[in-house]
């Protein structure tokens, strides 16, 4: 199903999450840039223009394209009650065919964590997965050591599933991350065939 990235809004409690727009680099950057040390320990190397408009540009344009073609959906997380900017969750790497499946990354910005943002977000994002997108398993991973992350995935109804090894670079190395799924309820072990 292809969506038009202007008209995509997933509104839950406190946020609406929505596509990134040229007017957000200012509190992306700013937010970034505060949550450095923070974030730096779970996310691969920033480039040297990691926080440059021009790099922000190319994610907007990318974030546009990546939702008008089915592929992705980035989806930064916008606080109602005044209208800051707190992170961001991504489905990208959306596979359709007999897959139906996407990969869940997310982030959000020291200042906002451990509040129950990320969490609300997640189950948003999984539920429009599931019911708007038909999806039928959504993937995650992380650093074992990342139990924020750990618990976030369990608290909204991810599995764990193993280890990958070298599975991405973080911070510079090579890092095994720990693999979860969340499979659509009404789809585990079925498919369509044979179904009448």
């Amino acid at each position: 199903m292809l969506l038009r990235a202007r008209k995509l809004r997933i509104e839950t409690a406190r946020m609406t999450l929505r596509p990134p727009l040229h007017g957000d680099y200012p509190a992306w950057s700013s937010l970034r840039r505060d949550s450095r040390d923070f974030l730096a320990p779970w996310e691969p190397m920033w480039s040297r223009n990691h926080l440059k408009r021009r790099a922000f540009t190319n994610r907007v344009y990318w974030a546009h394209r990546s939702i008008t073609n089915g592929t992705a959906m980035p989806l930064f997380m916008i606080r109602r009650e005044d209208q800051a900017l707190i992170g961001a969750v991504t489905l990208d790497n959306i596979r359709r065919g007999p897959a139906q499946a996407g990969t869940l990354g997310y982030w959000i910005g020291a200042p906002f964590a451990r509040q129950g943002y990320m969490r609300e977000a997640i189950e948003a994002v999984v539920h429009h997965a599931f019911d708007v997108l038909d999806l039928s398993r959504i993937e995650a991973a992380c650093l074992p050591e990342n139990a924020a992350s750990r618990g976030v995935l369990e608290k909204t109804g991810f599995k764990y599933e193993g280890v990958a090894q070298a599975y991405l670079q973080i911070n510079g190395r090579w890092r095994n991350h720990v693999l979860y799924a969340n499979l659509r309820p009404d789809r585990r072990g079925r498919t369509a065939i044979g179904q009448a």
